[in-house]
């Protein structure tokens, strides 16, 4: 558990001086999801189970209450 720790130690680190990374992130992750449909429809696996949606939703809520705890 000591890796564990010295992960969330050494993201905290990272992210506290880049705020709005994951947040970014998470937003280009949905409007991937929203031009994967256009590349491959909807019969594919991904886009139609809307992963990067979910994905980038998370990230981004991850993200926001990470940088308001930092």
């Amino acid at each position: 558990m000591k890796w564990l720790s010295r992960l969330v130690d050494n993201a905290s680190n990272y992210f506290a001086h880049r705020k709005g990374l994951l947040p970014l992130l998470g937003i280009l992750l949905v409007i991937i999801n929203y031009i994967l449909p256009f590349f491959f429809g909807l019969d594919n696996l991904i886009t139609g189970s809307n992963l990067f949606l979910h994905l980038g939703v998370i990230v981004a809520i991850f993200g926001m209450m990470l940088a308001w705890a930092l």
